[in-house]
C-alpha cells in the first residue's frame, strides 16, 4: 500500500509549486498538493480579516483526516509542516523541509530576530495592494531589485495575496516556538537550506537541526531561498531519496 505524502508551499506562491515533484513521487505515493487559505482554488483571504498561521495548520489537518503522511514544505510551509508535527503528532511519518521560516527558534537571538523581516507593515491601498511591502518581502530573499524583474503576471500574482501574505509574515515573525519545543518532534526530519540564503534562515536551519533529536541538515553550496523552485531537479531528488527510505 502506498504512503500518503503532502507537499505545502511556500507563501506568495500556490500548489503548482510542487508539481514537478508530486509527479516524481506520484507512481509510488499518494501525493496530497493542496492550496493554503487563500491561495489557487482557494478563496481569496479578505483583505483587512486577520489571519494567523495557526489557519492553515488546521486546514492540513484537516485535510489528513488522520491518515499519517510524509510532510514536505518549503519556508512558510516548512514552518507549517512543523508546526502540524507538533500539534498533530500522530498524523506525521516524516517530514522534509526547505528552510522552514520557524524564526520563533531564534528568540534569544536579539541579534537575529532585529534582521528578520525588516520591513515596513502592510499598508493596502484601495485595491488592497501594498508595492513597497511587497517589493521589500520579495527583495529581502531573494536580492535587492528582484521584484521589479519579475514579469507582471507574476507581481499581479503576489498582489492578489499580498494582505495574507503579510499576516503570514507577522504570525510567523511574532512565534515563540523555541528549541525546547521543537525538539518533541520525534520525527525524522531532514532540513535543507542553501549556502546563498539570508543568514537568519540558515541559522533557523542550524538552530532546528541542533533541537531536533532524529533530524539531519543539508546545505546545498550554490542555492538561496528559493532552491526548491530554482533548482527543483535537485532539490527534489533528494526529498525523493529521503521519503523513499523511510
Amino acid at each position: 500500500m502506498s504512503s500518503r505524502v503532502l507537499l505545502i508551499h511556500s507563501g506568495g506562491l500556490s500548489s503548482r509549486q510542487w508539481r514537478k515533484l508530486g509527479e516524481l513521487l506520484s507512481p509510488d505515493h499518494d501525493v496530497v498538493m493542496p492550496d493554503l487559505l487563500g491561495y489557487g482554488a482557494q478563496e481569496r483571504w479578505p483583505i483587512g480579516k486577520p489571519f494567523h498561521f495557526r489557519d492553515d495548520v488546521g486546514h492540513l489537518a484537516n485535510l489528513l483526516d488522520g491518515t499519517r503522511a510524509h510532510i514536505v514544505g518549503h519556508s512558510y510551509g516548512g514552518l507549517l509542516a512543523l508546526q502540524l508535527a507538533l500539534s498533530h503528532p500522530g498524523l506525521i511519518r516524516t517530514i522534509a523541509v526547505y528552510e522552514p521560516v520557524a524564526f520563533g527558534i531564534l528568540r534569544d537571538d536579539t541579534g537575529a530576530r532585529s534582521d528578520i523581516l525588516e520591513i515596513t507593515a502592510y499598508a493596502p491601498d484601495d485595491d488592497g495592494n501594498d508595492e513597497s511591502w511587497l517589493t521589500g518581502f520579495v527583495d529581502w530573499w531573494q536580492g535587492p531589485g528582484v521584484w521589479a524583474t519579475l514579469s507582471p503576471k507574476t507581481q499581479q500574482s503576489f498582489r492578489d495575496v499580498g494582505w495574507k501574505l503579510s499576516e503570514e509574515v507577522a504570525s510567523l515573525s511574532a512565534d515563540h516556538t523555541d528549541a525546547g519545543i521543537y525538539g518533541t518532534i520525534h520525527a525524522s526530519t531532514l532540513l535543507m537550506a542553501g549556502a546563498k540564503t539570508q543568514p537568519v534562515e540558515l541559522r533557523v536551519c542550524e538552530r532546528l537541526a541542533a533541537a531536533l533529536p532524529n533530524a539531519t541538515l543539508t546545505v546545498f553550496p550554490e542555492l538561496g531561498h528559493m532552491g526548491p523552485i530554482t533548482a527543483a531537479a535537485e532539490v527534489n531528488a533528494v526529498i525523493a531519496d529521503f521519503i523513499n527510505r523511510h
